[in-house]
């Protein structure tokens, strides 16, 4: 019975402090350990990945690239956006580059 107003399809008619835990009622099966292993379709996803991107991806280059945008996405910070830059990075929020101070 809700506490909220009538009882729902399906709902128990008795109070919840008077309802038994389902493990508790008669003729519950006892519960099963369940183990799935997942590594052979990790497997075949990592190699989906890799056929995705290709023979000619280099992991290398894309590293370098991504540091070449960061370093450009902070540089010629105005003195306000420095500060809070340095504010960021001081909070943990950004990543601390070089001496901490974005790129000129």
């Amino acid at each position: 019975m809700s506490s909220h107003g009538p009882t729902l399809p399906g709902e128990p008619d008795e109070p919840a402090a008077v309802s038994r835990r389902a493990a508790d009622r008669p003729g519950t099966p006892a519960p099963v350990d369940l183990a799935v292993d997942l590594s052979s379709h990790e497997m075949l996803r990592r190699a989906h990945v890799l056929a995705a991107l290709g023979p000619d991806w280099d992991p290398i280059a894309a590293l370098r690239g991504e540091e070449e945008a960061h370093e450009l996405l902070y540089s010629g910070l105005s003195a306000e956006q420095q500060r809070l830059y340095d504010e960021l990075v001081s909070a943990g929020v950004l990543p601390r580059r070089g001496g901490g101070h974005a790129a000129a």
